[in-house]
């Protein structure tokens, strides 16, 4: 007894010492909880996603968009903010803070959506539910039966998944909340085309085709009946059933005006949707002003390479010069596809001397799908599935070939593919020792802006842009950038027309005719995301000005871009505060 009275003052010491640490270890923990329940949430609440993130549980599956599956997430997703904000972010290393502080954000960002109903409005001229239908499978591999049976049921899933989307339009039409006459106008027509007399012809039905031969062949005779039957007796019917909607009820109920704040409610969305495609809150009034000033800037600059170049006319007759002229555009889809590869690879070569880590996963040049090409942008970029069967795909659009100028290829590749989208995202998904939702997670400003980036950090690259014809593009491309800040602005909330709009963007860019009215049209159907390119980009260019004038001799471009991309997409005040405190970091080693 004597021995352990002499120990219980030291053993107390110990032990008190010891509390710090664990109530650390329990935030710790804590935090790794929430995010591991909210991670297999997400999966169940979102199978499309789970499937790209090589999560095959739920292949078989379309998400549910009804009132009871809206309210449910609404209160999930509320009580995994509570948890979050319960925790104390002082016990948490630099790391977790991170992870918590971006969950927080991802969350209340939901909220603020679901709280406004915006599922009211499922579709733009850009993206639907109906081809996140379509796209769902793409990409995804497809070894055995069972995985054939899960597509087979998830295309007897639309049904279902098509009907609740069309009960949610219906809500928009009875509370006036509904896209303009002329967005409907555009999509309309798209989704007729899906309703295929021969099955066989859908997109769908495509990994049909070419079946793995470790499946026997009664087995892929049995399953093809049956994906043709799904096709022919749930897809199609599906299909015309939204086609019909939205040629009758719709069209009737969509509005003549075009801005978001027109709508009810709609300065609260239109807020909303700059705070979720630009990540801060900004008054639009601000954003247009930035964009003039962005645009008389870029205006300066062009006129100063056309008078390089010895153009002997006007900017009108120099753009009108570039659009017409038969030198500058593709004869055939092939020669515009190779053409894009070859500067794609071009690019590639250069990437060691800019960054210091670069992703495994590959990416081809794809052309965009016939079906949905004509009222399509230029290009786009679709990320690989984890696990999947497939790269990254840098898609072109190879319809209307003559709306599609060879000289912005170097800009439209180093955007879409690398050094943007492609390399930007394979590198998030790449990402070790990080929370399964951050590989997932894709924010416009950090995704768009560092990709508009991307097309200034060409410059930088020796035989990237190789004439002045390029080099324009490349300026084209930016005061493309720059005049959405303009018109989208002026569109949702200053009271714009499409006319405006169109002339906008046309008399200040070298953009074809069909590239204006599909831009334009995007820009009113998809509020605030047009933000999201020169915002995110100005950031970064600010960024980088900032870590060159403060490191000097010190500054590396290549670790500053490996800064900027190592921790995946981040809103912009998380960037903002990172590369300040990776700046700190350098001076400090001086």
């Amino acid at each position: 007894m004597a021995r352990l009275a002499k120990l219980l003052p030291a053993l107390s010491v110990i032990l008190l010492l010891l509390v710090p640490q664990a109530w650390a270890a329990s935030a710790s923990e804590t935090l790794q909880q929430v995010i591991d329940d909210h991670w297999q949430y997400s999966l169940k609440e979102d199978p499309i996603m789970a499937g790209r993130m090589g999560v095959a549980d739920y292949n078989d599956q379309l998400p549910g968009v009804a009132p009871e599956d809206r309210q449910r997430r609404l209160k999930a997703e509320k009580d995994f903010l509570a948890r979050l904000q319960a925790i104390d972010a002082d016990q948490l290393t630099d790391a977790e803070r991170i992870n918590r502080d971006l969950l927080s954000w991802v969350l209340t960002n939901s909220i603020e959506s679901s709280e406004l109903f915006l599922e009211r409005m499922p579709f733009n001229s850009y993206a639907s539910f109906f081809f996140d239908a379509v796209e769902a499978s793409n990409g995804l591999a497809m070894a055995n039966v069972k995985d054939y049976e899960d597509y087979i049921a998830r295309i007897r899933d639309f049904g279902r998944f098509f009907d609740e989307n069309i009960t949610n339009m219906r809500k928009g039409i009875a509370d006036g909340f509904v896209q303009p006459k002329i967005v409907v106008q555009g999509v309309a027509p798209v989704v007729r085309a899906q309703v295929y007399d021969d099955p066989k012809k859908s997109r769908l039905y495509k990994p049909f085709q070419d079946m793995p031969a470790s499946i026997p062949a009664a087995e892929q005779n049995r399953l093809r009946a049956a994906g043709e039957k799904a096709i022919g007796e749930i897809a199609n019917p599906a299909f015309a059933r939204v086609a019909d909607f939205l040629e009758g009820d719709y069209m009737a109920a969509a509005t003549d005006t075009l801005g978001a704040e027109q709508l009810p409610g709609g300065k609260k969305y239109y807020r909303h949707s700059i705070k979720t495609y630009v990540t801060l809150n900004m008054d639009p009034a601000e954003i247009h002003k930035i964009g003039l000033s962005e645009v008389k800037r870029i205006r300066a600059e062009m006129a100063e390479l056309i008078k390089e170049i010895g153009f002997n006319g006007s900017f009108e007759e120099f753009t009108e010069f570039l659009r017409t002229d038969p030198q500058f555009y593709a004869k055939t889809p092939e020669e515009l596809l190779k053409e894009a590869s070859y500067v794609a690879k071009k690019v590639d070569y250069r990437l060691p001397e800019f960054f210091g880590k670069l992703p495994r996963l590959p990416y081809g040049v794809v052309p965009i799908p016939d079906e949905i090409a004509p009222n399509h942008t230029t290009a786009y970029y679709n990320p690989a599935a984890i696990g999947g069967s497939v790269g990254g795909g840098y898609f072109v659009n190879t319809y209307a070939l003559d709306q599609r100028p060879l000289y912005e290829l170097p800009a439209l590749s180093l955007h879409e593919a690398v050094p943007g989208h492609h390399l930007q995202i394979a590198l998030s998904q790449e990402l070790e020792n990080i929370p399964d939702f951050r590989r997932n997670l894709y924010l416009s400003a950090f995704g768009e802006g560092w990709a508009l980036y991307s097309e200034r950090l060409g410059k930088e690259m020796d035989g990237i842009y190789t004439t002045p014809y390029e080099h324009f593009g490349r300026l084209s491309y930016e005061m493309w950038r720059a005049a959405r800040l303009v018109i989208d602005t002026g569109i949702h909330s200053q009271g714009w027309t499409r006319q405006q709009a169109l002339d906008f963007l046309s008399d200040n860019t070298s953009l074809s005719d069909a590239n204006v009215r599909a831009e334009v049209d995007r820009y009113i159907s998809w509020p605030g995301q047009a933000l999201s390119y020169k915002m995110g980009e100005i950031k970064i260019r600010e960024l980088r000005a900032k870590a060159e004038k403060e490191l000097g001799d010190q500054f590396d471009l290549r670790a500053f871009h490996d800064a900027v991309l190592a921790n995946g997409a981040l809103p912009m005040e998380m960037l903002i505060r990172n590369i300040s405190g990776y700046i700190e970091g350098k001076k400090h080693k001086k």
